[in-house]
């Protein structure tokens, strides 16, 4: 029987919605289509297409009904979107995105706005809709949920390590490739012309990841966990010494931005304490992830490293949970930042909450091993197919050490277009590391070559 594509579906279920003036139930679409979805898959799909505004929606529960919008985004529309946007955005965090990126002059300062704050009630006040919330669920859930805290993160640590230190490192401006980090996390070997600071960045990732997973039932949202591990994370990095793992006792000013954080040590101690509190009160594990991704970068406790604080702060309750990680798998830095901007300057969190619904979906499918399930190929390596073939088939019949695999693949990557170019060495990087004896036929190696050269990749 043949299989659907991800393009059929959406046509699919557009021609079916088109029956239903007056909307129509996720059953009564189901009974629609001309094509068997199962129920879970159809609701993915019809949340994909509400968030690229080709469907709408009024009720809730039970009485939830899906419309097509007046004037239906075209498949074509999708794609040209696509090329602007580096993720899919809601209408929303497009216009966040848009004032943000105003030049500077045209923004108007702002300072801590406490009631930002002050004013979210946890448990009765969300950012993220239950729908969201129940999508973020399904994509999150292992097969260790009912097994002690932390059981699945310990199970694929070693992977965690490298993928969240390279991703959150790289949000920094860090130039370590990936697999120059899987070289330094592994081996403690640094990479060439690169910078100490950059490798003290990546190892700092490397012991809070570390303190977060292996640690005692004493991790959570509170003072110890918190100032514990800005302490590792800024480690070595800070003109003062002292000033790791202490909340801040003077005025700050950000980067490219009209915002101003607090500059009252008696304020930062009150809102540092109020922050906590509330995130532990908050029972979502998603919504307690996203609160600190708000609001730790937002009140600039530490003197810096603050959104590193946060985005490995974010992954204790789904550690708790045993829920799949948030590695930033992905993430384009420049919307990254917009969305923080966008707390800063606006207090609006739609463009950072688009960055994390997408960002947990990708980093969800690695770790659940459901993108081959789900069947949605990867249209870059589409696009580089045969270069990415060629040049891994050359590391591996030509026997390169992983040092000089970096330098190939460095020299190979020129040839690519800029706006791809880190891409695709990340794209060769996850693939270098994730052959194996049941996968290197894509390659037309033979069985011996690629004997040969595993046992000397893995020895080094």
């Amino acid at each position: 029987m043949k299989k659907n594509t991800i393009i059929e579906e959406f046509e699919k279920i557009q021609s079916a919605l088109q029956q239903f003036e007056k909307g129509a139930s996720v059953e009564e679409i189901k009974a629609a289509l001309e094509i068997t979805l199962e129920l879970r898959t159809l609701q993915r799909r019809l949340s994909k297409l509400q968030a690229n505004g080709i469907i709408v929606t009024s009720g809730k529960g039970r009485s939830l009904l899906y419309y097509l919008a007046k004037e239906p985004i075209t498949l074509k529309d999708q794609k040209q979107e696509s090329e602007k946007e580096p993720l899919p955005l809601s209408e929303k965090g497009k216009r966040i995105r848009h004032l943000v990126s105003q030049p500077i002059q045209k923004r108007k300062p702002v300072g801590y706005n406490l009631n930002f704050l002050k004013s979210y009630q946890p448990n009765v006040d969300s950012y993220l809709s239950a729908g969201e919330r129940k999508i973020l669920l399904e994509f999150g859930k292992t097969a260790s949920l009912d097994q002690p805290a932390g059981t699945y993160a310990k199970e694929i640590l070693q992977r965690l390590l490298i993928d969240l230190s390279w991703n959150s490192s790289r949000l920094e401006g860090n130039t370590y490739s990936l697999l120059d980090t899987q070289r330094l996390i592994s081996q403690g070997h640094s990479a060439d012309n690169k910078s100490a600071a950059d490798a003290q960045m990546i190892l700092n990732h490397k012991d809070a990841i570390e303190f977060i997973v292996q640690s005692s039932d004493e991790i959570g949202f509170n003072r110890y966990t918190i100032t514990s591990l800005h302490a590792l994370l800024s480690n070595n990095l800070l003109a003062d010494p002292a000033a790791s793992g202490r909340l801040r006792n003077f005025g700050v000013g950000i980067t490219n931005s009209v915002y101003t954080p607090l500059s009252i040590p008696q304020q930062i101690e009150e809102f540092f304490e109020m922050m906590l509190t509330k995130a532990q009160q908050i029972n979502d594990p998603f919504e307690k992830a996203f609160f600190i991704m708000v609001h730790l970068p937002y009140l600039q406790p530490f003197d810096d490293v603050n959104k590193r604080v946060s985005r490995l702060a974010m992954n204790i309750p789904l550690n708790n949970r045993n829920l799949a990680p948030l590695a930033f798998v992905d993430v384009p830095e420049e919307v990254y930042l917009q969305g923080i901007l966008g707390v800063y300057e606006l207090n609006q969190i739609e463009l950072l909450k688009d960055v994390f619904i997408w960002a947990y979906e990708r980093s969800a499918l690695r770790y659940a091993a459901l993108r081959q399930s789900l069947g949605e190929p990867d249209t870059f390596r589409m696009q580089y197919r045969d270069e990415i073939r060629k040049l891994i088939s050359d590391i591996i019949s030509g026997g390169l050490s992983r040092a000089e695999a970096i330098r190939r693949i460095e020299a190979d990557s020129q040839v690519i277009p800029e706006k791809d170019r880190s891409k695709f060495i990340e794209t060769i990087d996850t693939e270098l590391l994730s052959l194996h004896e049941g996968n290197f036929a894509r390659y037309f190696i033979r069985p011996s070559v690629f004997k040969s050269w595993k046992t000397a990749w893995d020895s080094e």
